[in-house]
Parts: structure tokens; sequence; C-alpha cells
């Protein structure tokens, strides 16, 4: 499984020995599906069956290091996702960033995976932690209102619906810009990890927008791996800076372990709102996976995540979790290509309307049409068939 926290991955790369000159690797992945995906059950506008060709989070990807002299490193990547089923365009949208590596660590700056996303990827059953089955479609969305992202400026203006074939995950889980991470070194497999986002939106009421904003956060991670074992914990907490001077955070704590024939993973979330819409609003989220290998090429996989309902200023709101089951196989052709096929189902409570975290199926207000319908208590569920290439 692919490293979601890039700068990990750099800090590896910078203890394996100096650079007698700077060097650039090229690298990507090319993941395509295709999907038969429907929303049934209590929603309200069956559509039927869909098809349609998904590329997972396929992308490009530049990277290299120079060796400085004096035990110090400059690292760089720009990486882009690749959406090649529908003529996307290239861009630094993935892990992008410039820093330094040394004995103190790694600090890099750009669009960055904090640990909040690494730890939900890592405990992913996927490869690549993509796909319809992806444990995104339910971490921290906080009942479907804390979707997407900050635009190029900073600012999230939050959401509770998703467009077909979109990406639909929780803030928490998607990369954040203008952010500066630093990144220890490892200690008997312990190591932590602090991002800061900057609030490069700060805006004064009058000037510019009809509100004030000023959106910062911080995102820090506390993880051990040491050969099969892998467990962390971390803590993402986001001020929005508007006017309702709302709050938003993350908790988590999981972990895998590798037996060689078979692995399980874990996790807890709780993701909590402050001020939001005047109410404290929290949800916790419960994850469960494994794999098994049948063949040395072949393994099945499986994962089950139940989001609870929201808690409204302590209170319960009935109805408002939902559950994601996914069953799947992944069978081998080489060290770098492999076939897959998973059946994956998202069973929204009557209140909640979850969609696939990755290739969301598009689901658009209640009584709405458009490019989604309303999936408010249906079913969403979908099976996939594809290949995946790494090179």
């Amino acid at each position: 499984m692919q490293k979601k926290l890039i700068a990990l991955a750099v800090a590896g790369l910078a203890s394996t020995g100096a650079f007698a000159q700077a060097n650039v690797t090229v690298y990507g992945v090319a993941d395509a599906t295709f999907d038969i995906v429907k929303i049934s059950g209590d929603a309200k506008n069956d559509l039927g069956n869909t098809t349609r060709v998904s590329t997972n989070s396929s992308l490009i990807g530049f990277k290299g290091a120079e060796s400085l002299g004096n035990g110090l490193t400059a690292v760089f990547q720009f990486e882009s996702g690749v959406g090649f089923d529908n003529t996307g365009a290239l861009g630094a949208t993935r892990d992008s960033f410039v820093g330094l590596a040394g004995g103190f660590g790694t600090v890099v700056l750009g669009n960055l995976t904090g640990p909040t996303r690494a730890l939900g990827g890592a405990v992913d059953v996927n490869s690549g932690a993509t796909g319809i089955g992806s444990n995104s479609g339910i971490l921290g969305k906080l009942g479907n209102n804390l979707i997407g992202t900050t635009d190029t400026n900073g600012s999230y203006a939050g959401g509770s619906t998703c467009g077909r074939s979109t990406v639909c995950t929780s803030i928490f889980d998607t990369r954040w810009k203008n952010a500066i991470a630093y990144v220890s070194p490892s200690f008997a497999g312990l190591n932590a990890t602090v991002a800061y986002v900057a609030n490069e939106n700060k805006t004064l009421q009058g000037t510019g927008p009809a509100t004030s904003l000023n959106t910062t956060g911080y995102d820090i991670g506390l993880k051990y791996a040491n050969g099969p074992a892998m467990a962390a914990v971390t803590y993402n907490a986001v001020s929005l800076g508007n006017s309702a001077d709302t709050k938003v955070a993350d908790f988590r704590a999981g972990g895998s372990f590798d037996f060689g024939i078979a692995s399980v993973r874990a996790i807890f979330d709780l993701a909590r709102a402050d001020n939001f819409a005047g109410n404290k609003v929290t949800q916790a989220v419960y994850g469960l996976g494994g794999t098994f290998n049948v063949t040395p090429a072949s393994k099945l996989l499986g994962q089950v995540y139940v989001a609870r309902d929201l808690k409204v200023n302590g209170s319960s709101a009935n109805d408002t979790g939902a559950k994601l089951f996914e069953l799947g196989v992944e069978h081998s052709l080489s060290k770098r290509t492999m076939l897959k096929a998973s059946y994956a189902l998202i069973n929204n409570d009557k209140g909640a309307s979850y969609d696939f975290g990755i290739n969301a199926v598009g689901i658009a207000p209640a009584g709405g049409f458009g490019n989604g319908i309303n999936a408010t208590g249906g079913t969403v569920q979908g099976l996939s068939v594809g290949l995946r290439h790494t090179f």
C-alpha cells in the first residue's frame, strides 16, 4: 500500500545515504475500473444501474533530492492526479512540496497530506486506499456535513452533497494547501509529524467578503511502525475563522498487524464541530478490516465501517449514521500490475446521505435532480472490476 504521507517517504529517502548530485525520479499509478453503481432502498428517485469507467486516484509524479553536504539534503516533489477516463488535466493537485532533510528530521512546504489523512489511508484494505470501497466514504464526515477541502485562497465553505464521479471525502481526508510540516527522525520505530496550515485567506470585514475570514489549523500525529506492527494516534483541528467562529476537529487512533498470510486493521475516529449552526456536534466512527493471502499472488480483502448517530449538544440525533461494507480480491500479474474486483455498499440510516469517498455515485439535495439524485436514507452500492499498474 502506498504511503499516504509523502513527507514520511521523503524522510526515509533522506536516510538512505548522501546523493552525489541532484536526481529526478518519474513515477506514477494507472488505475482504472469498470463500475456498475446504484442508489436504491429509500431513495426517492431510483435511476437503476449506472455504468462508468473510473480512474481511481491515478497519478503521475516527479521527485528528487540533492546532497548539500554537512548532512543536509534538499528534497522536492510535484505530483498530479490524472483522470484519463475523461481527459483530465495535469496540475500539482496531490502532495507537492520542497524541503530540507537531515539528522534533525524533514521540513517540507506545499500541498501536503497530514498525519490524520495518512492514518485513514494506512488502515484501508485497498491498494492505494482508493476505489468505491475506500474507508474515506465514512471517516470524518460528521453526518456528511464536512465534505470537501479549502479552496485556493485557503477558505472552507463546507458541503454535504457530491457530484457524480467526484472525490467525496471529509475535510480531514483531503490534502492541506498552504501548509508546512515537520517529520521527526524515527526512534526505534516511533516518529512524530506536525503540520500547520497558514491563514492566507485572512480578511477583515468590509475589505472584501461580506464577513471576515481567518482559516487556519494544525495536524499532529505520533506513529509507531516496527516490523509487522503499526499503531498511530492523530489530532487535526481547524478554525474556519468565519463569523460564527466555527471550529472543527478530528481525533483518530488506529493500527494494523501483518501476520504474513493475513493482516488486520482497525481505527476509531471522532469528529467534532463547535459553533456549527449554533451547536456542538460530534460523531464517532469505528472501522475493522483485513486481508488474507489465498495464494502468493492473490488475496481477499474486506472491511466494515460504522458511523454512529450524530450527537447534537450531547443528545443523539436519531437515524443520522451509516455503515460501509466492502469485499474484494486483488490478483498480482507481476510486481507492478494487478487485477482487482470489489463490491461495496453504504447503507444509510433514514436521515443520512453518505456517498462513496472516491468516485461518488452523485447525491443531490432532497428533491433535487440534475447530476445527482436524492439519496437520503438510501443504499449506495457498486461492483468494480479493473486493473492497477504502478511505475
